[in-house]
């Protein structure tokens, strides 16, 4: 049985509907001092949405105040980040304590008065856009519209996938909802709408979006933008809409919520007619409301329309933080209790599963992960590296059954598929063969998605999850705002991207990545790896496993690329440290130095290999990944790249930008500096200068030059 307490409480009583609106305001009220003493931020949403948000945390949402890293707390994700001092205000009135290393001192408030008083200053818990990671009681960062309930809907999914393997007959372990506030710019952004997709199909009942419907943005009135039909687009989405025509109407919000906690077929999307800065005795144009701070004498008129005293500043009235303790904090530190009850004797039953949800909440790895991790044998021909990694994905998802993901629907391009598990759809109730498994399946389907699929995955890996996404390299330019908050983040995602250069041919330049890694390596947090052969990809896979405060971006060849002979050259464990010496000059001391990755690495073997039959010194560098190589000490850098061997040539089918840090001013750089062009790979790769003749040329070159200047 479902114990959880997040029912709606009775009708009001006449003291509690005072109580009710005097929280209401001090919401407002101290929305408004924290914009007006921060002279920057909106506060026309926090004071028009308000009432939704004590609505929505009062009387529905079930939340521990004193652990805002419950397991099985519901979700509130404020997708409308620009509305930030609404939560804020929120988590300060209602006493949630600060968790995680950003909160050195036990027992700490999320957010203390102090921090509302410096609102969208240095060091602030209240920064100008909800933070993760630095902000309890923040789900997620927000800011970019449609950020936020795209990433709800991973949560959502998170949530089904998580019950439908967890849970057992009479042990609901979880249960929790995802509620995501959301604005007129969260609708218009086409990732929302990509996401409320998805979450239609897949038949996300537990999860509700709150559309605050104030009808105005940074240039006017949506009349001039936005006249479509929200409600009647969700309900195509196969979403159950409900309308509120007035945002300040308690009773009628909660009637409406109350048929979201009903719904058991589909998720929810809750319409409410609001007015920006509603309540002021003065109308607000809306720049002001939306975008600045009111101005002392608009502040003034409105905390007197509130009855609060005009002259008071971030002012909370008796009893209003005993009445959000009474409801929410009572109400979900209950729960919290009762499901604590549960998972004790849950774990008594069984042991297995629950040592697998505790390993999921500390992002830990389980005991053997690794032990099914395949090795390569040395082979001309070769395979692509896609290929290789799919076979180290499925050894690895035998061992973590928390690990899964896919892709926008290219899993059968980017070799993502788990043979091993089942597809993430909607329960049929069908035994018949071949029928659709439920919400327990690994392999999660997008659709051509790209934006989504990574906003989901964010929702994943912030529920403790383990997931992946894929798509060719040159779709990232479709989803990097969610990629971006990947890093910002610091979550695990996984990124698989394949058909990683022109090599991958007649598709042509729409299709081949020039510029993507340059942009990669340029976001910070970002852990990029672009392996040269299978067994770089194993120990690639090996580095990526072990992130717990970063994502990774796999980048993979589409063509078949030689499996080197590690016998004859250096073992590919040297990826972990980001590059490393792969083949040597005799004595170790080359006349110069070849550095490449991915594909062009073996492209280098072949040119050392030429060279030192001509009696040329080479060194030949493999670089997966810049990211861990940068991280590797002085001493050992060195070591790999002598600052006394100044001839040097890199190698790689991208943009040159950033290969001047490691071959110098006066090296060679044989890269892209256009876009591709439709043909076979090979004769792409020739028209652009890669191949051996053009590697050795280079490497002579060099040499020469250097010889001069000495």
């Amino acid at each position: 049985m479902n114990d959880r307490l997040n029912q709606p409480a009775d009708a009001p009583s006449c003291e509690a509907g005072r109580l009710d609106q005097l929280c209401i305001d001090t919401l407002r009220t101290l929305s408004i001092d924290a914009v007006q003493q921060a002279n920057s931020g909106h506060p026309g949403t926090p004071m028009g949405a308000a009432p939704i948000a004590y609505c929505l945390w009062q009387r529905f949402l079930c939340y521990d105040p004193n652990d805002p890293e419950w397991a099985d707390r519901d979700r509130f994700v404020l997708s409308a980040g620009h509305a930030s001092a609404l939560l804020y205000s929120l988590l300060y009135l209602c006493g949630v304590l600060g968790t995680g290393a950003s909160y050195p001192q036990p027992g700490s408030l999320a957010v203390a008065l102090q921090d509302l008083k410096t609102f969208r200053q240095a060091g602030s818990r209240c920064t100008g856009h909800p933070e993760y990671g630095w902000t309890s009681g923040v789900e997620t960062t927000t800011g970019p519209l449609g950020q936020g309930v795209a990433t709800s809907v991973g949560m959502a999914m998170a949530q089904a996938w998580l019950a439908a393997t967890y849970n057992r007959p009479g042990h609901d372990i979880f249960t929790h909802r995802v509620f995501a506030l959301c604005s007129d710019g969260d609708m218009m952004e086409g990732v929302s709408a990509e996401a409320a997709s998805l979450a239609g199909h897949l038949k996300l009942s537990r999860l509700c979006w709150v559309y605050d419907a104030n009808r105005i943005s940074i240039e006017g009135s949506t009349t001039i933008t936005f006249t479509e039909d929200v409600g009647a687009r969700f309900e195509a989405y196969g979403w159950r809409v409900v309308r509120v025509a007035d945002a300040n109407d308690l009773d009628a919000l909660t009637r409406g919520m109350q048929v979201f906690m009903e719904a058991l077929d589909r998720p929810t999307l809750v319409i409410v007619q609001s007015h920006i800065g509603y309540g002021s005795p003065n109308k607000q144009d809306s720049k002001q409301a939306h975008g600045e701070a009111l101005g002392a004498d608009e502040v003034r008129l409105t905390k007197q329309f509130y009855g609060f005293d005009p002259d008071a500043t971030f002012a909370v009235p008796a009893g209003v933080q005993a009445h959000f303790s009474a409801g929410f904090g009572q109400r979900g530190a209950s729960a919290h209790q009762a499901w604590n009850a549960r998972f004790t004797a849950y774990r008594a039953l069984y042991p297995e599963l629950a040592a697998q949800i505790d390993a999921q909440q500390q992002r830990q790895l389980p005991p053997g992960w690794d032990r099914a991790l395949p090795s390569f044998a040395a082979d001309a021909k070769g395979l692509a590296t896609r290929e290789a990694s799919g076979q180290v994905l499925s050894a690895i998802a035998q061992q973590m059954p928390w690990l899964l993901g896919g892709a926008a629907d290219l899993a059968p391009s980017t070799k993502t598929a788990l043979t091993i598990a089942g597809e993430f759809e909607p329960p049929t109730g069908s035994d018949e063969v071949g029928a659709i498994d439920d919400y327990a399946g690994r392999n999660l389907h997008f659709g051509v998605r790209e934006h989504a699929m990574c906003a989901i995955a964010n929702g994943l890996a912030l529920s403790k999850l383990r997931p992946f996404a894929a798509s060719f390299f040159i779709f990232t330019d479709y989803c990097r705002g969610a990629i971006r908050l990947s890093a910002m983040m610091g979550l695990p995602v996984i990124y698989i991207w394949t058909h990683d250069s022109i090599s991958m041919g007649e598709d042509g330049p729409t299709h081949q990545p020039v510029e993507q890694l340059a942009s990669f390596r340029a976001m910070p947090g970002m852990v990029v790896l672009r392996p040269a052969d299978a067994n770089e990809v194993v120990e690639a896979w090996r580095v990526v496993m072990q992130l717990t405060d970063r994502p990774a971006s796999l980048v993979l060849s589409r063509q078949a690329l030689p499996t080197l002979d590690r016998s004859r050259y250096a073992s590919a464990s040297g990826v972990a440290r980001g590059a490393y010496v792969l083949a040597d000059a005799q004595g170790g001391k080359p006349d110069v130095l070849l550095l490449a990755t991915g594909s062009e690495v073996a492209l280098c073997i072949s040119a050392y290999e030429q060279l030192k039959g001509e009696g040329i010194l080479a060194r030949v560098i493999s670089m997966p990944s810049w990211d861990l190589f940068e991280g590797q000490s002085a001493e050992y850098r060195d070591s790999v790249l002598p600052p006394d061997v100044e001839a040097r040539v890199s190698v790689e089918a991208a943009s040159p930008l950033g290969w001047e840090r490691y071959v110098g001013r006066g090296g060679t750089i044989i890269g892209m500096r256009s876009f591709g062009i439709s043909a076979p790979g090979q004769v792409a790769q020739v028209h652009f200068g890669f191949d051996v003749a053009h590697v050795v040329v280079a490497a002579r070159e060099q040499i020469a030059r250097h010889a001069q200047k000495a």
